[in-house]
């Protein structure tokens, strides 16, 4: 199965085929589809869309309007992670290939499902209370329409939707990241970026694709193009490493059609199995020290001026320029003192000292 989750949509583009937004075959043991914004979210997110819509229709809001404003900002997308979640489930795929947004959406979205357990757990359960104790007045004093029992269990049962995602992303056993990416600095650049976003979200990365690399004889125009990809690829190769970087050609002529695209396939894997993993890593661990325990996170391409850190009982949060993670920290950490953090051999390692009453020394 390959889903497209980019808003605009190119998979259709690259089969040479009309997809739609369920899956089609088109070739033996090969399914697609494209996903659709309203069709998505009516189907995950109903009575939940119902509500919203109540509320722009008290507000005066044309029918017709209130319709296409109760998909909210993200839900279309998000809508289109839960597919991934509900295909595995069925059983009917060997393998599902994810055709991904541009990276600064994709990590948007990946960051969601954690996010939105910390919703869930904290926020929710105050909503639904305050809901029934204060809903009754609302709506009598202003008339405005209240959440009822099902807009919350709608909300309860996409988190949770949300949360078995969560878990499928991040565990290596099933899934990795792959990203493709062009010779050119910019490209690199925001390549290089995202590879750090991933760690910091725990989502493995086990290959790298070096796209339309050019022939040795590309020719007079192309010679200093070519100079350029002869400069970069070894210094992609490095910054990469260990995850393996491997190339596909420039080929002569546009990359549409299946006949087209098992050229490419040859080109990448030979005959090896493209679903097999190809390096794995551990980009979040805990280590004992001496003195303590070490948290030791993969941030490649990072300087210690880009990344700040807070701790609220027992989350961790750590800031990467305009991104966050926060992580719960393990039961053994609970009532360790924070110590400090460095780098070191592109991993943030930041110290906790050991906990009141436990024992010293070893290593787990």
């Amino acid at each position: 199965m390959v889903i497209s989750t980019d808003l605009a949509h190119s998979l259709g583009d690259a089969f040479d085929r009309e997809l739609g937004a369920e899956p089609i075959e088109i070739a033996p043991n090969l399914w697609a589809h494209e996903s659709d914004a309203m069709h998505e979210v009516a189907k995950s997110w109903g009575a939940i869309q119902e509500y919203i819509k109540t509320i722009f229709l008290w507000r005066g809001i044309d029918e017709v309007l209130s319709e296409e404003m109760s998909v909210l900002p993200g839900m279309d997308e998000l809508a289109a992670l839960l597919r991934i979640a509900e295909h595995h489930d069925s059983g009917k795929y060997d393998l599902i290939v994810v055709d991904a947004a541009p990276t600064g959406e994709t990590l948007r979205l990946l960051s969601l499902p954690e996010a939105s357990k910390w919703w869930l757990e904290r926020i929710v359960p105050l909503q639904q209370k305050l809901t029934k104790v204060a809903g009754p007045i609302v709506r009598r004093v202003i008339g405005m329409p209240m959440p009822n029992d099902a807009v919350f269990a709608a909300g309860d049962r996409l988190f949770r939707q949300l949360e078995h995602l969560h878990g499928l992303l991040i565990d290596p056993e099933r899934t990795s990241v792959r990203i493709v990416l062009n010779l050119e600095k910019m490209v690199i650049k925001e390549a290089q970026r995202s590879f750090t976003y991933f760690h910091l979200y725990g989502y493995a990365t086990d290959l790298a694709v070096v796209n339309r690399l050019l022939p040795s004889d590309p020719g007079a125009y192309f010679a200093a193009w070519q100079e350029v990809q002869r400069r970069y690829l070894p210094m992609v190769e490095e910054s990469f490493a260990p995850v393996p970087v491997r190339t596909v050609p420039y080929f002569d002529r546009e990359v549409v059609g299946l006949e087209m695209l098992d050229r490419v396939a040859s080109a990448l894997f030979g005959d090896e199995d493209p679903a097999r993993e190809f390096y794995r890593g551990r980009p979040y661990r805990v280590e004992r020290t001496d003195s303590g325990f070490t948290l030791a996170l993969e941030l490649p391409f990072v300087s210690k001026h880009d990344v700040s850190l807070t701790r609220n009982a027992d989350e961790l949060t750590v800031h990467v320029g305009a991104f966050r993670r926060n992580l719960i920290l393990p039961r053994l950490l609970l009532n360790a003192p924070t110590q400090g953090a460095k780098f070191e051999d592109r991993t943030l390692k930041i110290q906790f000292g050991m906990p009141p009453g436990a024992g010293v020394g070893g290593a787990t």
